[in-house]
């Protein structure tokens, strides 16, 4: 669940802004954001999986000496000494899990797909996102993240941060179910949105580096939120002080 607190800008006399004016707000607070690094479907789903709860620099740490080690084929994975792939698992917890995880995706990868899912990011996006989901932690909005970074489909793909910001600003509605809530904000932004996979890229960074940053899921920063005179949550906090 995400958490957001539960207001809808119907509650205030505030409309959320558009998300147009929310990505341009966030582009001027925050600035141009480097482009993802790991743009390869298979490689983002190594990435996704090297390094168990560990925060992004050391999740890009642990993918750098994937490569540099190991090698990010899924032959050279299968190849590799569990000591040498637990060593770079130790970038997070729980290193041994993650190594079979690796191990797991590898082996996929090689079975399902012929070490290669270039074919699967040109399926339909129903069928692509259903190939992707047999990788291990990756469900739907994981999916959808490959498709979009990959620049396979112009979706925007939210992750917890992100997801948290739009449903404080009033888009969507927060339910105990967090597929529910993300398929809710989605669908409120689906026809404000540019139907282009870069700008949706900076949009899914941009939302996820505010979410971490200012919008937090505890102790949010509303009084210095450039987003905060049409932000529903904002305004129901001040309300009530």
């Amino acid at each position: 669940m995400v958490r957001a607190t539960r207001v809808s800008p119907r509650q205030t006399s505030q409309r959320p802004p558009s998300f147009a004016h929310v990505i341009s707000a966030l582009r001027r607070l925050y600035g141009k954001l480097r482009p993802p690094a790991v743009t390869d479907p298979l490689e983002i789903v190594l990435f996704e999986n090297i390094a168990y709860l560990a925060d992004d620099e050391r999740r890009e740490r642990a993918f750098h000496a994937l490569r540099a080690r190991v090698g990010l084929s899924p032959a050279k994975i299968l190849a590799a000494p569990r000591s040498t792939l637990r060593e770079i698992a130790g970038h997070g917890i729980v290193p041994d899990q993650t190594v079979e995880k690796i191990r797991s995706i590898a082996a996929i990868a090689v079975d399902e797909f012929g070490g290669n899912l270039a074919s699967v990011t040109r399926l339909p996006i129903p069928a692509a996102k259903k190939a992707l989901k047999k990788f291990p932690s990756i469900g739907d909005p994981g999916a959808e993240k490959i498709l979009l970074f990959s620049r396979s489909a112009p979706i925007l793909a939210l992750e917890s941060n992100g997801l948290r910001v739009l449903l404080r600003l009033g888009f969507g509605t927060e339910d105990k179910s967090y597929a529910r809530s993300y398929r809710s904000a989605q669908a409120a932004v689906e026809s404000q949105g540019k139907r282009d996979c870069d700008w949706l890229i900076e949009a899914h960074q941009l939302l996820r580096r505010h979410g971490q940053e200012l919008c937090r899921r505890s102790q949010p920063q509303c009084e210095i939120c450039p987003l905060r005179s049409g932000c529903a949550y904002a305004i129901s906090v001040s309300s009530r002080r």
